[in-house]
């Protein structure tokens, strides 16, 4: 049985081989080992008899916006829902905490969608969106689609 739950130290040497497994596709940016120590907090794993499947960040930006990122599910597990436990587990931490608006950068507005994110531009958001973003090699000529979603409170 799958499980979602906040992230451990212990899961760090998982969720850093599938995030950066997708990070050398050029699908997401690659994480450091010593980013997703001092993140753990921010993060969430899916479980399943102590493997882990999939990770996904909820990092907090500011008092009404967060950004779910990181996100990946192990490539022979996709399309089995993983996913989409992840990022409903990440939307009600979200809620618990008061957060009224979680935004993504995506190259899969598609799934998102289906969780009731809705596209928006990506120069609508706040400069601070954008750290990240400065050390990715497609800056500034990327096409990830940035989606939001508001959070009913």
């Amino acid at each position: 049985m799958v499980i979602v739950r906040k992230a451990k130290l212990s899961d760090v040497e998982q969720i850093h081989e599938i995030v950066n497994y997708y990070a050398e596709k050029g699908m997401m940016l690659s994480r450091a080992r010593s980013m997703l120590y001092e993140h753990i907090r921010d993060f969430v794993v899916a479980e399943e008899d102590g493997e882990i499947l999939g990770t996904g960040a909820l990092h907090v930006l500011w008092i009404d916006l967060a950004e779910l990122r990181t996100l990946a599910v192990k490539e022979n597990l996709l399309s089995k829902g993983i996913g989409s436990k992840i990022v409903d587990f990440i939307l009600e931490e979200a809620k618990e905490l008061g957060i009224p608006k979680v935004f993504t950068l995506t190259y899969q507005p598609g799934f998102f969608e289906k969780h009731g994110f809705n596209v928006i531009q990506k120069e609508s958001m706040p400069h601070k969106v954008w750290t990240d973003c400065i050390n990715c090699p497609k800056f500034p000529n990327c096409n990830e689609v940035c989606l939001e979603k508001i959070i009913d409170l």
